[in-house]
């Protein structure tokens, strides 16, 4: 006789729902994790620290593009690495620049009614005339390098022309974004002009040569009233290496163009310090519309702006590291025995020399900073030659160190 099996002996499929103790446990361990995911997130989100943006100010010519080139060099090398060819009709269009500005001023000095400081031979004035013939062709090309370099664009009311650049020319210059074609054209049309630019600098070298080296040329410097950019003599002294067919501008010819900016051009650098993430934001506030009156002294302009930076409500939050930049150049103009008190009255009978110079415009601006900084934030001050990769670099990595040490310690991390 066949037995059937018991209702009470069925075992229930792996399906069924599990005891209610089971169940409990299982979710205190689900909030448990979700709780330890979520303080991870926190804690990885607290340690991923955005350094406050970096903003630099100052006056037309100040080194503001130079020391945001210095950051770059720093902390994203490989991004240099990359722009290096863009960078080639920049360097063309410094030369072509300083050749202009030495004929302009050739003419000027010979004319009748101009400055009659430098007598000159007419056997001299027509050999630096002819030397112009030559160079012609070369210096027509500024306006069309200038043009390529800022899309045609002008500022003011009386149209300023030059090479004046917005962010991401870089890409306008030398990209290889194909799918834009408007970009694709650009990048097209800056290639000839700069290829063109470049054989004909090849073709004049031996005439640029002559006129750097020409010894009434020479004495317009010694004069000191040529208004050539502080960079034209290093371009020009290097013209041999720069006219060569291979020619790829290297690191410290990167850091010597002048090339003035529109707008604000945003960087950003990833910097990483005791295990922890920053993203520098640096904002290169551009000079282009910034350009000086040339009857106020540039110290003073430097004081007023100085003074507006620290009483400013905007900028309350801020840490202030003021660069004064170019100690090179005053170095130099002291040994030349130019002397500070003809132009700063005030400066009396002080040492005319580096160290009492330096001391002098510090206290100055740390003056300032005591009377307009309501907020009695700290300030860091160096002298520095932006053209100095070494020295700056080490102001960059002692001030940003201080600066994200401090910034630790507000959050909590130390």
């Amino acid at each position: 006789m066949t037995r059937r099996a018991s209702i009470n002996s069925f075992t229930a499929p792996m399906t069924a729902a599990p005891p209610k103790d089971n169940a409990d446990a299982r979710n205190r361990l689900i909030d448990e994790d979700i709780k330890k995911e979520n303080a991870q997130r926190r804690e990885e989100r607290k340690r991923e620290v955005r350094a406050n943006p970096v903003m630099l100010l100052g006056q037309a010519e100040s080194g503001k593009s130079t020391l945001q080139k210095q950051f770059q060099i720093y902390y994203a090398f490989k991004s240099l690495e990359r722009e290096r060819p863009c960078w080639k009709p920049v360097v063309f269009f410094n030369i072509i620049k300083a050749l202009r500005v030495i004929f302009n001023e050739l003419e000027y000095r010979f004319s009748e009614y101009g400055n009659q400081s430098l007598e000159a031979p007419l056997a001299v004035q027509n050999q630096l005339s002819e030397l112009r013939t030559k160079l012609l062709p070369l210096i027509s090309l500024e306006d069309s390098l200038a043009s390529q370099l800022n899309g045609g664009v002008t500022i003011g009311s009386g149209g300023q022309t030059g090479a004046f650049v917005r962010s991401g020319w870089q890409t306008l210059v030398g990209g290889t974004s194909e799918s834009d074609v408007q970009v694709a054209e650009a990048v097209a049309r800056t290639v000839e002009v700069s290829t063109l630019t470049a054989k004909t600098l090849a073709s004049s070298l031996s005439d640029i040569q002559t006129l750097w080296r020409h010894p009434t040329v020479k004495l317009l410097f010694q004069d000191r009233k040529v208004r050539l950019e502080e960079s034209a003599p290093f371009f020009l002294d290097e013209i041999d290496r720069i006219s060569e067919p291979d020619y790829v501008p290297t690191t410290d010819d990167i850091l010597n163009v002048r090339l003035q900016t529109l707008g604000i051009m945003e960087h950003s650098f990833p910097v990483t310090m005791g295990g922890l993430s920053y993203n520098w934001k640096l904002y290169d506030v551009g000079g282009a519309y910034l350009e000086e009156d040339s009857k106020v002294n540039r110290i003073e302009d430097s004081l007023q702006l100085f003074s507006a930076i620290c009483s400013s409500k905007l900028l309350k939050d801020a840490d202030l590291v003021l660069l004064l930049n170019k100690a090179d150049l005053l170095k130099k103009k002291l040994a030349a025995g130019i002397l500070i008190r003809q132009f700063i009255t005030s400066y009396g009978d002080r040492a005319n020399n580096f160290e009492a110079a330096s001391n002098y415009f510090k206290s100055h601006f740390q003056q300032v900073h005591r009377k307009k900084d309501p907020w009695k934030r700290s300030l860091w001050l160096h002298y520095t030659t932006m053209l100095d990769v070494k020295a700056t670099q080490k102001i960059i990595s002692n001030v940003g160190e201080a600066i994200i040490r401090k910034h630790i310690a507000e959050i909590g991390l130390t």
